[in-house]
């Protein structure tokens, strides 16, 4: 029997999910909604990728990742709001995206860093053990966020978008929001990065020989403990990176942010497959666009859009959309 491939099914999917919705509503709207739609799935993208990647590459179930998202939104504050306020509110399109790509770098850092002392601290006594992992991770992240409180506060905090992101570009008649566009083209770049690092360079077949036969790595002479440190530094400072994008998106932030992010976070990973960058990403953007879609069509069942899409491709494939085994 002819086998379709993998890439198929969230091809297939994806399409009708984009034009089923386009016969039920005029086409510009359906426009600026997918557009909205895939930034969503963007920003979205960004925060799933990091667990996928420590879950694909490590087996491990980080539960704490939504307190490195919050991390990274509030990071992205502090450069925004405080150390480069100015740079933020000027005029200057440079002086904008020297703020902007200083406020992502130190996010991606100072949640880097935490992943660095968590792995250490948290992860690495319970390698191989996915309750311990499930408890030691949510601990780990109540401490966090009890850390989140006493630096920056419980309360809510403004972020201010850089006016180089503000306001919308008109095309066609069309109003399409900067920032939203930029989203796009953030996460877009950083799944192209991704797949190269992990199918195309000598670091990504290590890893994944790692994975396969960790013995055998070490015969050859690698470290294999550095290289799966690495995988996780990499993923926490994906987290942060998506939440100081989605800081600049709500333009306001809450400690417990990143746990409400969650929700979407492990609906994406589940989605697209366990473990699979690909299946990520696709499931992702689905997540974004179903949000908007439906929130269109019928605000009621916003709520639940994400959970039913789940759902639903879970009963037509269990294993997900681009399932894995070792990645």
């Amino acid at each position: 029997m002819l086998q379709l491939p993998a890439a198929h099914p969230p091809v297939f999917l994806l399409g009708l999910m984009l034009l089923v919705p386009l016969a039920l509503m005029p086409w510009h709207t359906w426009v600026v909604l997918t557009i909205s739609g895939l930034a969503m799935g963007a920003m979205v993208f960004l925060m799933a990728s990091g667990m996928s990647l420590t879950f694909g590459l490590m087996n491990v179930l980080n539960l704490a990742h939504g307190a490195f998202i919050s991390v990274g939104a509030f990071a992205g504050m502090t450069v925004l709001g405080m150390w480069l306020a100015d740079a933020a509110r000027s005029t200057s399109a440079a002086a904008n995206l020297l703020a902007v790509l200083a406020a992502l770098g130190f996010a991606a850092l100072l949640s880097g860093l935490l992943g660095l002392v968590f792995e250490r601290l948290v992860i690495r006594p319970v390698y191989g053990d996915h309750l311990k992992q499930i408890l030691m991770t949510v601990g780990g992240a109540i401490i966090v966020f009890e850390l989140i409180e006493v630096i920056w506060g419980h309360r809510e905090i403004p972020v201010p978008r850089p006016e180089v992101l503000r306001g919308a570009v008109v095309i066609g008649g069309m109003a399409l929001e900067k920032y939203r566009l930029a989203a796009v083209v953030v996460g877009l770049a950083v799944y192209a990065g991704l797949r190269w690092v992990i199918e195309r360079t000598r670091l990504g077949i290590l890893i994944r020989a790692g994975v396969e036969s960790r013995e055998m790595v070490e015969i050859h002479g690698y470290r294999i403990r550095l290289l799966f440190l690495g995988v996780f530094i990499a993923g926490s400072a994906l987290a942060g990176l998506g939440g100081a994008m989605w800081a600049m998106y709500r333009e306001i932030i809450f400690p417990q942010m990143g746990d409400e992010l969650m929700i979407s976070v492990i609906v994406v990973i589940i989605l697209g497959g366990l473990g699979s960058i690909r299946g990520c990403f696709y499931g992702a953007i689905m997540v974004g666009l179903i949000n908007l879609y439906v929130g269109y069509l019928e605000p009621r069942l916003a709520a639940v859009a994400t959970v039913g899409l789940m759902v639903a491709v879970l009963m037509w494939r269990p294993q997900g959309l681009i399932p894995v085994i070792k990645v």
